[in-house]
């Protein structure tokens, strides 16, 4: 290797690849010099971790990539940037494996200083600046206020929580929004079941619709409504049914009939008092809402009402926006906007032959909205079965000027709850489902937090409530936390003992780890850095969920193998700061995953 440059000591792996990258840069420019490689070429460098620490710490396979175009067979071409790279202590030895992969062995020594940095930077260890500059909106949850949250949105909740906290910590300003849909027909439905379960509570004998909303919550609306003004809003429930068309259980049509209801309500009731029973339920509703997210350890920025849109004309003049480029047409009475210009495979309608808009029309407002509030990148995060939604919201982005990569939809598959064998229901409607709450009643907010982000978030997922709630190594969460409360643990003892450390060790004591435990552990904890930037990039908790699991298991043999109290000093002073960095970097990860660290299990 050539003697000419000396580059800062590492500190963490994402350095090390940069530093890497430079030396086989240099590499290249010094054969090119040399007529090697020709002055054109310019290589695509890229280093990964080597999979086998047998096969040294990093790889490259750059000579692989260049042979070809070099017509100089791959390990010859190896050897001859491995002779040119400019020295580095931080490397001790390179090699040459397989076809022409360049290994790389970095020197120990270097990597216990990932222990010092962990220590100086603390809670900050691991945030970088990656995407400073660059403002992202990630929406996600939104359900419609209808009734309580299930536990299918709650894999969402966490996944658009823990994605928004992982873009911030790598430096992008992020804003957390949540779109309330408290217009359209979902909204009447749940205004109709309300009054005919207040009318029930007016003494009224109602034959509730099939396609009504049947959760016990809507009964709790409905006493308190009548509570508040007992019988001013009552009709005789005769009136109510004249003449609406059967339901389906009578061998009609549920559509059909939950429809004729919605409109005999609103005529009964009137605009005003039709308005206070649905302002009813939606208050009620939203405000759970918003408690079940803030005790599952998520916020929002802004709660954007569909309403408002309505309200303010944005919906209009969405359309005009759309007409006014030439992209709407009239078809049946009805209009139409063009999305098959934009890849979408047909095209949709925008207001129907009623004269109503559709839901697509607000969704196209909403959009346009987030465009002229200055987004640099608009995430939707979406349950699994909108992903047929996704070519006409992108369609209608690019019709309105927007660019393909403006929208990143990222797809969240519903959880599925097992009781044993018994697969628990889900529907809304029939009220027959599993709340938020009272999953976190039963397996805590940390642990149904951690179980949802387990997996890629468009992968089926079935929550396992028995393993939810053990404490045993089989529990995954259990099993991190259990390594940062061990390591408290073995801090009390300290104290307990009388016997002090040394947090400002110099590398001199730290060179006593040199256990194969601790040298793997020292490995894992330089990782950190490059598991949360990629995790944030790639829209991926997982990542980070792993990472903590190999981590925590780490430690965990490590403290079955080891004493960390020894009697000599130094050593117990090294041991101690590398628990200590290791309980450092858990509870960062953990926290950012909205995840508890415990002192005490």
């Amino acid at each position: 290797m050539d003697n000419t440059q000396n580059f800062e000591p590492i500190k963490c792996c994402k350095i090390m690849k940069q530093t890497l990258k430079t030396l086989i840069q240099q590499a290249v420019v010094s054969l090119k010099k040399e007529g090697v490689l020709d002055q054109s070429i310019i290589p695509n460098i890229t280093i990964e971790r080597a999979r086998d620490s047998s096969h040294g710490d990093f790889s490259s396979n750059l000579a692989l990539i260049l042979a070809k175009p070099a017509k100089i067979n791959p390990r010859i071409l190896a050897q001859k940037i491995i002779e040119v790279l400019p020295d580095n202590d931080a490397i001790v030895k390179v090699e040459i494996a397989g076809p022409g992969f360049i290994n790389f062995f970095i020197n120990p020594d270097k990597s216990y200083q990932i222990i010092s940095t962990i220590h100086q930077q603390g809670t900050q260890f691991g945030l970088s600046k990656v995407g400073a500059g660059k403002k992202i909106q990630v929406e996600f949850v939104s359900a419609n206020p209808t009734g309580p949250l299930h536990v299918g949105h709650g894999r969402g909740a966490a996944y658009g929580s823990a994605v928004a906290d992982l873009l911030a910590a790598v430096g992008f300003e992020v804003h957390r929004e949540y779109y309330v849909n408290d217009a359209g027909r979902q909204m009447d439905i749940l205004t109709t079941s309300i009054w005919l379960r207040y009318l029930e509570e007016c003494g009224e004998v109602v034959v509730f619709p099939s396609n009504g909303y049947r959760g016990e919550y809507v009964r709790e609306i409905a006493w308190k409504l009548h509570h508040s003004v007992h019988n001013e809003y009552r009709h005789p429930a005769e009136l109510v049914l004249e003449d609406i068309p059967v339901d389906e259980g009578h061998g009609g049509d549920k559509e059909i009939h939950i429809d004729a209801l919605i409109e005999r309500t609103k005529t009964l009731l009137g605009t005003t008092q039709y308005r206070d029973v649905f302002q009813a339920g939606l208050q009620v509703i939203l405000d759970d809402i918003k408690v079940d997210l803030s005790e599952f350890g998520v916020d929002y920025h802004h709660w954007f009402s569909e309403r408002q849109l309505i309200e303010q004309g944005a919906i209009d003049a969405a359309l005009n926006n759309l007409k006014e480029k030439g992209y709407l047409y009239n078809k049946d009475g009805a209009v139409w906007f063009e999305s098959t210009k934009f890849g979408d495979e047909k095209d949709r309608v925008v207001v129907r032959d009623n004269g109503q808009t559709t839901y697509f029309a607000s969704d196209i407002a909403y959009h346009l909205n987030k465009l002229e509030r200055g987004y640099d990148q608009i995430i939707n995060i979406w349950g699994a079965d909108h992903h047929g939604y996704i070519p006409r919201i992108n369609a209608a982005l690019l019709a309105l000027g927007a660019g393909a990569e403006k929208l990143k939809v990222l797809l969240v598959q519903f959880a599925v709850l097992y009781r044993g064998e018994e697969k628990i229901s889900m529907s809304t409607r029939s009220g027959e489902f599993v709340t938020l709450r009272q999953l976190r009643s039963e397996v805590g907010k940390d642990a149904a937090r951690f179980f949802y982000l387990m997996r890629r978030s468009e992968q089926h997922m079935d929550f396992d409530l028995k393993l939810a709630t053990s404490k045993t190594n089989e529990n995954p969460v259990f099993y991190v936390q259990y390594a940062y409360a061990r390591i408290c643990s073995v801090l009390r003892q300290l104290d307990e003992k009388g016997l002090e450390r040394d947090l400002n060790l110099g590398m001199d004591s730290l060179t006593l780890l040199t256990e194969s435990y601790e040298v793997k552990l020292l490995n894992t904890l330089s990782r950190y850095v490059e598991v949360l930037e990629k995790s944030a990039l790639n829209y991926e908790p997982h990542q980070l969920i792993h990472y903590l699991r190999e981590l925590a298991n780490d430690f965990h043999v490590y403290y079955n193998a080891h004493q960390f109290l020894v009697d000599k000093v130094d050593l117990r002073n090294a041991r101690l700061n590398l628990i200590t960095a290791i309980k450092q970097v858990l509870s960062n990860g953990l926290n950012l995953l909205g995840i508890n660290s415990p002192e005490v299990m």
